[in-house]
C-alpha cells in the first residue's frame, strides 16, 4: 500500500469511527475521545490536536482535521466561524508563513481535492465534527484558505461526475446549514451546561427532554447565541415559553398568563403549569452565565402584550 493509498484509508477509517461516534454519543464529542479511540490497523490516529492544523503520525504529509479551539470564556461574541458571502469559510493559517508545513499540507490537500475533517470547539475538550470538507481556495495575502463543507455521501462519491457548478453550489449550501446547526448545536450544550442539564422551570433533568430556548429569538438583532441570552427548559415548558402562557419577571420569577391559571385541566396544567407561578427561576451559579436584565425585561414586555 502506497502513501495515497495508505492515506485514503485512514481518512475511511476516521469517517466512519465519526459516524459510529456521533450515534452513540451526540453530537458533542469530547477531546479524550477524538485523541484517543480511533484505531486504524491496530494503531492509535488521534483526530484532533492542541495546533488548528492536525496531521496524525500515521499520515506522510496531509492534515486529517482542522479545528477552531472553543471560546476562553463565556462572554456575549458569538462564534465567528468565517463564512463569507461565496457560502465558504475562511481558515487562518498556521502562523504567518505560508511554507509552515502545516500550511503547505493543507495546500497540498486541496490541489488532491482530499477529504478533511472540521471540529468546531464548543467549550474546553468539546468539540462538534463536520466531514468531509475540502479546502478549495488559497489566499496567502489575507493568510486564509477557503473551506468548504460537502454532504456526508454526495461528497465522497467520486464516481457522480458532477459539473463543477453544481457540486460549488451544494457545496455552499450544506456548509450554511452546517453553519447554522454549529452555533444551534453549540449553544444548547453550553446553555445545557450552565443549568447543569436541568430545566429551569421544574429542574426536570432528562436531557433528552431538554432545549435551550432563546430569551430573545435569533431572529431579534439583540437574540445572539449566547449563555445570557439563553434557558434551558424542558419540552412543554420551552412551549409555553414560546407562546406567552408562561412569562419570565424581571426578578426571575416565573408568571402564568391569567387566563391559563383560571383554567381547570388534568394535572398536567395544575402542577406542570399554574403551580409554577410565582417560583424562581433554578439559575446557573456563575453570574456572568444568568440570563440578562435587559433580555429578560424585553421578553417580559412582550409576554404582557400578548
Amino acid at each position: 500500500m502506497n502513501d495515497l493509498e495508505l492515506d485514503a484509508e485512514v481518512r475511511r477509517t476516521a469517517f466512519e469511527f465519526l459516524e459510529n461516534a456521533t450515534a452513540m454519543h451526540g453530537e458533542v464529542l469530547p477531546w479524550k475521545l477524538l485523541t484517543h479511540d480511533c484505531r486504524f490497523q491496530g494503531e492509535r490516529v488521534c483526530l484532533i490536536g492542541a495546533s488548528g492544523i492536525w496531521k496524525p503520525r500515521i499520515l506522510s504529509s496531509m492534515p486529517i482535521s482542522i479545528s477552531t479551539a472553543p471560546p476562553k470564556s463565556h462572554g456575549r461574541v458569538p462564534y465567528d466561524d468565517g463564512i463569507g458571502t461565496d457560502g465558504r469559510l475562511r481558515y487562518r493559517y498556521r502562523g504567518q508563513d505560508p511554507e509552515h508545513p502545516d500550511n503547505v499540507g493543507l495546500r497540498e490537500a486541496m490541489v488532491r481535492s482530499t477529504p478533511l475533517i472540521y471540529f468546531f470547539g464548543i467549550e474546553k475538550g468539546q468539540y462538534l465534527a463536520s466531514w468531509p470538507v475540502f479546502v478549495v481556495g488559497d489566499d496567502p495575502g489575507n493568510l486564509t484558505f477557503e473551506v468548504s463543507i460537502d454532504d456526508r455521501v454526495l461528497g465522497m462519491d467520486l464516481s457522480l461526475g458532477l459539473d463543477a457548478g453544481v457540486q460549488e453550489a451544494r457545496r455552499q449550501y450544506v456548509t450554511a446549514l452546517t453553519a447554522r446547526r454549529l452555533h444551534q448545536a453549540a449553544f444548547r450544550s453550553r446553555v445545557l451546561r450552565a443549568y447543569r442539564e436541568r430545566c429551569a422551570v421544574c429542574r426536570l433533568k432528562h436531557v433528552e427532554l431538554l432545549d435551550a430556548a432563546h430569551i430573545l429569538p435569533d431572529s431579534h438583532p439583540k437574540g445572539e447565541p449566547v449563555v445570557q441570552n439563553g434557558l434551558a427548559l424542558c419540552k412543554i415548558h420551552h412551549a409555553a415559553f414560546d407562546r406567552h402562557i408562561l412569562g419570565i419577571r424581571p426578578d426571575l420569577k416565573i408568571e402564568i398568563r391569567r387566563d391559563v391559571l383560571e383554567e381547570i385541566d388534568g394535572p398536567m396544567l395544575k402542577y406542570g403549569l399554574q403551580e409554577m407561578n410565582g417560583v424562581k427561576l433554578f439559575l446557573p451559579r456563575s453570574e456572568e452565565q444568568r440570563p440578562a436584565g435587559e433580555l429578560v425585561a424585553e421578553r417580559y414586555e412582550q409576554f404582557l402584550g400578548a
